[in-house]
């Protein structure tokens, strides 16, 4: 079986991650709810009559391949996977309302069109002029695992030499109000919104596209390799530890060969009980990362992590600014990713060193 390199990244966020190497610009926002996003120059990327029509998800992640192609040397790859939980919410938004405005009649289709949840995977392969293998995943919190772990299938099984996969969603104003109500993101006015010293319920929510490019080859400029990814619906808090066992197990790994852990604390207290029970017992002694104090909360967030802990085997340094404990290695070599929400849709995603 061939294996997975990460030889390219492009990322979109709530943090300068274009243009420097890694969040040496970082910036905490505990002051909102909703994280803005730091936009590139679009012009730069996409031409400026393309740019009016499109939405930000779709302009986000035409840049984050674009950056992740480059990275890769690569003009076009054999496949093209991507996975968002919301798709073009905003073109979504502006389609449900022009039918109440226009009481269902009279209804031009370009919001409708614009605002399917492979909008983004099409027009990329417009700009590329790749005909090849397209597909979107739409798993709530697990897409861009969905996404990832095919496009690992696909070059294991020399269906692909190269695959560009990536994960995207972006914040729609009726949206956002609609997760406010339910409880989804924390309520205004009471900030400061601490990740990790959270008391209450609720996320800080933020938008983003993340994109990498996997190959069957190492390269000069590989990041890491993905040994192994594994998407489980539900666990209890209890099941957690003896499920990773379980996963390095398969993977002829323990405990102590992990040299990091990058966890999705959001911020939500009763969410976040999955993750303090690794880092108070299991992980204890190693060097623990967390990130959506950076990026914010959305359903493919978990690519951002992918990217910090792609990172952080490439430049072999953890950031003060994503450190969790105090806890150091000399060399990281393997990190493992943990993702959930809610107590749904979990994910293990195993990294190494090439």
């Amino acid at each position: 079986m061939k294996k997975t390199y990460i030889n390219g990244l492009g990322c979109i966020s709530a943090q300068k991650t274009f243009d420097t190497v890694f969040l040496e610009e970082g910036e905490v926002n505990e002051k909102d709810t909703i994280l803005p996003l730091k936009s590139p120059v679009y012009k730069d990327f996409i031409p400026p009559v393309a740019i009016r029509r499109m939405a930000k998800g779709v302009k986000n992640g035409i840049v984050a391949s674009t950056l992740a192609l480059r990275e890769a040397q690569l003009d076009t790859v054999d496949a093209i996977i991507t996975g968002t939980g919301m798709g073009c919410v905003e073109d979504s938004e502006k389609f449900l309302k022009a039918i109440l405005d226009n009481d269902e009649q009279f209804l031009t289709p370009t919001s409708f069109i614009q605002s399917t949840h492979n909008t983004v995977g099409g027009q990329i392969a417009l700009g590329l002029q790749c005909k090849a293998y397209n597909l979107t995943y739409v798993n709530g919190s697990v897409s861009f695992e969905s996404a990832l772990l095919d496009a690992k299938m696909k070059i294991e099984e020399g269906e692909a030499s190269s695959v560009l996969v990536g994960g995207i969603e972006e914040t729609g104003d009726f949206t956002m109000s609609l997760l406010k109500l339910i409880g989804f993101i924390k309520p205004e006015n009471q900030s400061p919104y601490s990740v990790l010293n959270t008391t209450t319920k609720g996320a800080v929510f933020g938008e983003g596209a993340t994109f990498f490019v996997l190959e069957n080859e190492k390269k000069e400029n590989s990041f890491a390799a993905i040994l192994d990814v594994e998407i489980l619906n539900k666990l209890n808090v209890n099941e957690v530890e003896n499920k990773i066992t379980t996963f390095l197990d398969s993977n002829s790994l323990t405990i102590l060969d992990i040299d990091a852990v990058v966890l999705g604390y959001n911020g939500d207290v009763e969410s976040d009980l999955y993750y303090k029970n690794l880092s108070n017992s299991t992980f204890a002694n190693t060097p623990q990362v967390y990130y959506k104090h950076l990026s914010g909360e959305y359903d493919t967030a978990s690519a951002f992590g992918l990217w910090v802990g792609a990172k952080i085997i490439k430049t072999q340094a953890i950031p003060e600014i994503v450190k969790i404990n105090a806890a150091e290695k000399s060399v990281y070599k393997t990190i493992l990713l943990y993702n959930q929400r809610n107590g749904i849709d979990h994910s293990f995603t195993l990294i190494s060193k090439c």
